[in-house]
């Protein structure tokens, strides 16, 4: 991979420094001819289409260019945003951003609870942002991204897959994810728009109290609670999980404590199928997801 990596980077005159992250695509840090650093993604064949990353990478430029603290795209030596390497695979440069990740997934978090606090805050006023800003751009012609609705969600063939359907869920598990499912399928309603959709921590950059959110890969046309669900799915075994969603949700400006948990659930297990196409049969993240979906529905249903 290094070595179409290495060809991708060519095409912006850049080169190579390092391998940021291998998951849906593989970023690399590289260095552009002016000694400025860039992004360099490439995407995972087969996941997104070609319109739909030049679709990602014009919404990161409009917003990128209305102030928001967002990677902007970078053209190739060609001018297009886009680059089909040899292999089939599709690359894309963004501009470089400055921080350190929010928290380690996985990991409580390092910092102080108030610090913690100030920063949920801070990113659900930046989500609301991000979704004000979009709704005032018009969208070109061929713009097209995956869909977060309610089919998307808990439909039944939901864009990550039949979550419920998992290899590793035991019959009690199956049947729970099954309740859940259900439950979302009357309950999710609210506000729709383009969304992040995934806004993990490894997602959101802090630089000082300054916040960027990076990697739109997953972005698309949904429930825009559901940005704030993928925020707290990450948070529900913190002792302070209660206090980090109701910062999270005063920055945002919303009240709707059912909506904000059920999207939180809709997350939960949306992640169980993102698992089942992309990691090793023996991967503990498949039953680590799978207990974690399971204990949160059981929280909500009980």
């Amino acid at each position: 991979m290094t070595d179409f990596a290495s060809l991708a980077a060519n095409h912006w005159g850049g080169r190579l420094i390092r391998l940021l992250r291998d998951r849906e695509n593989h970023v690399y840090e590289m260095a552009l001819a002016d000694g400025t650093r860039a992004a360099l993604r490439l995407h995972r064949a087969g996941y997104q289409s070609p319109d739909a990353i030049r679709s990602e990478l014009w919404w990161c430029a409009s917003l990128a260019a209305a102030g928001l603290p967002v990677p902007a795209a970078l053209p190739a030596l060609d001018g297009g945003p886009l680059v089909t390497l040899p292999d089939g695979r599709h690359a894309s440069a963004i501009a470089w951003l400055e921080g350190e990740a929010l928290g380690e997934a996985g990991q409580p978090f390092a910092r102080p609870l108030r610090d913690t606090l100030d920063l949920h805050h801070a990113l659900g006023a930046l989500l609301a942002r991000l979704h004000q800003t979009t709704d005032t751009l018009t969208l070109p012609k061929g713009f097209v991204r995956p869909r977060w609705d309610r089919e998307g969600l808990v439909g039944e063939a939901p864009f990550w897959g039949r979550f419920w359907d998992h290899p590793a869920a035991s019959p009690d598990q199956r049947a729970i994810l099954i309740h859940a499912r259900d439950l979302l399928r009357e309950r999710i309603s609210g506000e729709t728009g383009l969304i992040h959709a995934d806004v993990l921590r490894e997602n959101v950059l802090v630089n000082g109290r300054l916040l960027s959110l990076i990697d739109f890969d997953d972005s698309g046309f949904g429930y825009r609670l559901y940005d704030l669900g993928t925020v707290l799915s990450q948070n529900l075994y913190e002792p302070a999980y209660p206090q980090i969603r109701d910062a999270l949700m005063a920055g945002y400006g919303t009240t709707d404590l059912v909506m904000v948990e059920s999207f939180t659930l809709a997350r939960t297990l949306a992640s169980v199928g993102w698992t089942m196409p992309r990691l090793a049969a023996d991967d503990p993240i498949h039953r680590s997801h799978l207990a974690r979906a399971v204990m949160y529905a059981r929280r909500l249903l009980d």
